[in-house]
């Protein structure tokens, strides 16, 4: 059985500047007192995508901490003790990842790249948000999860599940 204590999630995506960003912003919202969450990436771009900080910031997030950062972070002594893993890109998701202390939960949750959007600067904000409200709603399920009662497998089967349907 998974403990019911606060888990600790980490999302990662090459860049860590969308779709890991708001995975980390909406699960430390919707999750709060049973989730914690991070973001990073395995090339960082050093910055948030405008689109996503304009959304979440109009979401009222708060973004004073957030980074775009290197997953490398996360494998370091002193590093937070990982649960889970969720790679949302996939570049990130067939790339070497560090090595990672204990054993945490992983996972392929792949979302559309906020910043591949085209067109007006209205329709890229639009794309964001589509792709905002598909992250939501998958976090929404996994935050539903009834963790404390559900084995080691069984979980990951959920997650996996999740990642190829969206549904649990």
């Amino acid at each position: 059985m998974v403990d019911t204590s606060v888990h600790t999630v980490l999302f990662l995506c090459t860049h860590n500047s969308a779709r890991s960003v708001m995975a980390e912003s909406i699960l430390n919202r919707i999750g709060q007192g049973r989730f914690k969450a991070y973001s990073a990436g395995s090339h960082p771009s050093g910055r948030i995508n405008p689109y996503v900080r304009d959304l979440l910031t109009r979401l009222n997030y708060d973004l004073s901490d957030a980074r775009s950062k290197d997953w490398s972070e996360f494998a370091q002594p002193g590093a937070p003790a990982l649960d889970f893993i969720i790679t949302v890109c996939d570049q990130a998701a067939g790339e070497v990842c560090p090595i990672w202390p204990g054993q945490p939960m992983t996972a392929h949750w792949g979302f559309p790249d906020p910043s591949s959007a085209s067109g007006t600067d209205a329709e890229k904000a639009a794309f964001t948000a589509d792709v905002y409200r598909m992250i939501e709603r998958r976090l929404s399920i996994f935050t539903s999860l009834p963790l404390a009662t559900l084995d080691r497998m069984a979980l990951k089967r959920r997650m996996d599940t999740m990642g190829r349907d969206g549904e649990a």
